[in-house]
């Protein structure tokens, strides 16, 4: 008797600590995110936005308070996004430039972010896709040189798919377009190199030494870059004339890749200097510095869903899960990983109006029924001394009530809690009407993955690693996928970094959740919807 007292007295002091310790992290947390949010909002500060429709394309015009008078005349700079991007996404270099005393202007490209026109079913499809690139390009700058306070002087700026078609904008209207600034652009074969005025490529200085090496082959390839060898091309220094428009630079910017191209420091002071010098203009100097403030944001975000999770019903009396040790575990983890690429390269994809989002829905819907099979097959053959396993939990051992709110409850946070934010200052995260429905097709495929993938690696007996394994499986067998169908799903590679994050990111969160609620269902469907919306609405809508 004394005993079970004294174990009720310290389970009682445990869950007053951990009660305090909780409410001290949703404080700090609340405190993060208010932070945050100021931050981001106090970049702005000075600046007229104004959102509107160039026909059926989105725009955005940022623009110092003062523009927009004939007085308070500047120069213009279209700014374009990446593959499977927004114009969101480029606000740093937007909100850099306005507040630098330039007319900057955003849009999104045919079948990203909100706007409704498709984009091409096949990249390969090179004509068709620059023509469709350049067709929207051609309109918004039309109309960005027709703004009041416009000077005449123009420049583009753009990332990753779209270097290709501005450099082709910038040779056709080389008359019109003094600068341009390419962000670790893709360069096709066919497009020019020589013509354009004054071009900068910016690279991170952590993306692959190829795509370094095609910054340099577009500098030496450069009429009057002085240099004949794309080897001898150094960073940081100008080849050519910036005043007779010859003039090209490959700046490496430190310490980002890829994405991070588009928030880092070395990059944003680069793209400005350049454009002041190409284009006459001096500013204030300011550098949009919301990689900390997003920071904040999210952390404060992810910190917040821990005491959140505390308040969560119980939903099983006891952990629920496979409960497999490694020995049994990792011929289940295995083998989905090698078959899936497999099975998918001799089967059709295109079931969805979505560039490559379909072919990531399957990938997780085929891995995830063979991580069932796995689970099964492990299962009949436990013995009857083993650990509780297999499928279905126990009779009598699931609260339902516990599963449907606890369930409700995770998929509202991982949800609207991070895609409204990150549809604010990040990237075009909220579906519109039109996304809705492809959202519904894509959720099979996640739900099958992350409640078998849940199920494997949870339960009385799982190695606290296991889930850690399974997602470096998944990263792996799709860069298999990639490997043996590289020209269709070259372009996964790009957001493979993406998908680590959001695997880190949900897999804490859901990890809270599994430890509360202790049924691996509520997580696995918070997080399969959270993934069937995030493909949904980035990747490119099609015919």
């Amino acid at each position: 008797m004394t005993a079970a007292i004294d174990k009720a007295a310290a389970a009682g002091r445990f869950g007053r600590v951990a009660g305090i310790a909780s409410l001290l992290v949703a404080l700090l947390a609340l405190a993060a995110i208010g932070t945050g949010l100021w931050r981001l909002h106090s970049a702005t500060a000075g600046l007229a936005i104004e959102t509107l429709r160039v026909g059926q394309i989105p725009v955005t015009v940022y623009r110092p308070a003062t523009a927009g008078t004939e007085s308070a005349s500047a120069p213009v700079v279209v700014i374009a996004h990446g593959f499977a991007g927004s114009q969101q996404l480029m606000q740093p270099y937007a909100v850099t430039l306005a507040r630098n005393g330039y007319i900057a202007v955003t849009f999104d490209f045919p079948g990203h972010g909100r706007n409704p026109a498709p984009f091409v079913a096949r990249l390969e499809d090179e004509e068709r896709r620059v023509g469709v690139l350049l067709g929207a390009l051609e309109r918004v700058v039309g109309f960005a040189t027709g703004l009041p306070g416009a000077d005449g002087r123009l420049a583009l700026l753009g990332h990753s798919m779209a270097g290709d078609v501005l450099l082709r904008y910038a040779t056709a209207h080389r008359d019109q377009v003094v600068a341009s600034v390419l962000l670790s652009p893709y360069i096709s074969a066919s497009a020019p190199r020589t013509e354009p005025r004054d071009v900068l490529f910016v690279f991170g200085a952590l993306e692959p030494a190829m795509l370094h090496q095609a910054g340099r082959e577009a500098v030496a390839a450069a009429s009057g870059s002085q240099v004949a060898d794309a080897a001898a091309v150094q960073p940081g220094i100008i080849y050519g004339d910036l005043a007779d428009g010859s003039a090209r630079e490959l700046v490496l910017a430190p310490g980002v890749e890829h994405i991070g191209v588009l928030y880092g420091q070395g990059g944003l002071g680069a793209a400005l200097d350049w454009l002041n010098r190409a284009l006459g203009h001096r500013g204030g100097g300011f550098i949009d510095a919301r990689g900390g403030a997003l920071g904040l944001l999210f952390l404060g975000i992810v910190a917040l869903a821990w005491p959140l999770s505390r308040l969560l019903p119980r939903a099983a009396t006891r952990p629920l899960g496979a409960g497999l040790g490694w020995r049994r575990l990792l011929p289940a983890a295995i083998a989905p990983a090698v078959l899936t690429p497999l099975i998918l390269r001799v089967l059709p994809s295109d079931y969805l109006p979505i560039l490559l989002g379909d072919y990531l829905a399957l990938h997780f819907g085929v891995y995830g029924l063979l991580t069932l099979l796995g689970i099964w097959f492990t299962s009949t053959r436990d013995d009857a001394a083993a650990a509780p396993a297999g499928l279905p939990p126990a009779p009598g051992l699931v609260l339902w009530s516990g599963l449907v709110v606890g369930t409700l409850a995770a998929s509202a946070y991982l949800t609207l809690a991070i895609a409204l934010p990150l549809d604010q200052y990040v990237t075009a995260f909220m579906p519109g009407a039109g996304r809705l429905w492809i959202v519904l097709g894509i959720l099979p495929g996640t739900l099958a993955y992350f409640a078998a993938d849940g199920w494997l690696t949870h339960g009385e007996g799982s190695p606290w690693a296991a889930p850690i394994l399974t997602k470096t499986l998944f990263l792996v067998s799709l860069l298999g996928a990639v490997a043996l169908n590289l020209s269709q799903l070259f372009f996964l590679i790009i957001i493979i970094p993406a998908i680590l994050a959001f695997f880190l990111l949900y897999g804490l969160i859901g990890g809270w959740v599994y430890r509360r609620t202790r049924h691996p269902l509520v997580g696995a469907i918070a997080i399969g919807l959270a993934f069937a919306w995030s493909l949904a609405v980035t990747f490119p809508v099609v015919d």
